[in-house]
């Protein structure tokens, strides 16, 4: 652990530096809060390989060009971005909280974790991520509009996503993959009434187009089956461990509770974007990350100042104003080119 000398300080520290945990630091930043954002790196957005359903960014930029348009505006702003992975936390005795990470120790008046989610990924063989293997229904069903399509699971998630893709197309097919299907009487009833081919058997083989797109599964009966692409649905694994050692309430599903501003049971500690219950989509994250940068801003700002605190130490001076960080006033005032 660093000493606290080596320690840097924030006024916001956000985890994870996805749309979500970006967008409350580009939020707390501009409205004059020391923050920064403490990155591993990859991410879900990282893996996209197109952008869907983001009003204003065409499908021509992928996940990895929109985070790094993202990182350049937060710093041309003022926040600090770190390439680090946090291993633990804790509360300090004034509030803050201190994380410690494999490169530095930080401590903060306020956190945001912006962790999110890994998709569960069946075994192999697979298609490749994104060119034929998909996790989200709501960005790329709209890629298979009268097209070949599987869902790979054997769970409620899975048959209902079949369901949900004959709005697109008219040959889905619900690949189990020798895993006995857990779904209940209910569902195999609606499975039973629309035109879904349930295949059993396993994926033995994948065949690719000439640009790497998926062409055919191969399964172990010998038969070949066509498909562009399809979706896995086999769960999430939480990034919820920070959450847990800060104490904050965690649903059954992994995601952590907060109120609409991303504030969690704990004091002092917001969650943002896929960590949290809802759709996992770019727009949202977006939204929630701004929701919880305003309210952080109202948690932290100086002026106006509570009248209880200007009867204890008389009315604001001018030499007091205005309340952001001399660091951050000089690099907004160089930001700015409308002078």
């Amino acid at each position: 652990m660093a000493t606290d000398s080596t320690i840097h300080d924030y006024e916001v520290l956000v985890v994870g530096g996805g749309p979500a945990g970006m967008t409350a630091a580009l939020y707390t930043t501009r409205l004059g809060h020391r923050t920064a954002v403490v990155d591993r790196g990859g991410g879900r957005a990282a893996m996209m390989q197109d952008v869907h359903n983001l009003l204003g960014v065409t499908e021509d930029t992928s996940g990895n060009e929109f985070l790094s348009i993202g990182r350049d505006q937060l710093r041309e702003y003022g926040c600090d971005i770190h390439n680090d992975l946090l291993v633990s936390c804790d509360t300090n005795e004034d509030g803050s909280i201190r994380l410690c990470g494999n490169n530095a120790d930080y401590r903060a008046e306020y956190v945001v974790l912006a962790t999110g989610f890994n998709d569960v990924r069946p075994e192999p063989p697979l298609p490749r991520t994104g060119r034929g293997l998909h996790y989200c229904l709501h960005c790329d069903a709209y890629m298979f509009v009268d097209e070949p399509v599987y869902v790979m699971g054997y769970g409620e998630s899975a048959a209902h996503v079949a369901g949900i893709m004959l709005n697109f197309t008219d040959d889905v097919d619900l690949l189990t993959r020798g895993d006995d299907p857990e779904w209940s009487d209910e569902t195999a009833t609606m499975l039973s009434n629309h035109p879904i081919d349930i295949i059993h058997t396993d994926i033995t083989g994948i065949q690719n187009d000439k640009d790497g797109w998926l062409a055919a599964l191969e399964f172990e009966d010998g038969t070949v089956r066509e498909y562009k692409g399809g979706f896995a649905m086999y769960g999430a694994e939480y990034n919820n461990g920070l959450a847990r050692n800060l104490g904050c309430d965690i649903n059954d599903d992994g995601t952590v509770v907060v109120d609409d501003h991303g504030q969690t049971s704990v004091e002092r500690v917001y969650a943002v974007g896929d960590l949290t219950p809802g759709h996992n989509q770019l727009p949202i994250a977006l939204g929630e990350g701004a929701k919880a940068g305003i309210s952080l801003h109202f948690a932290l700002r100086d002026f106006p100042r509570d009248l209880d605190i200007i009867e204890e130490q008389g009315p604001v001076r001018s030499d007091e104003v205005p309340g952001i960080p001399d660091e951050l006033l000089e690099q907004e005032v160089e930001f700015h080119t409308y002078n």
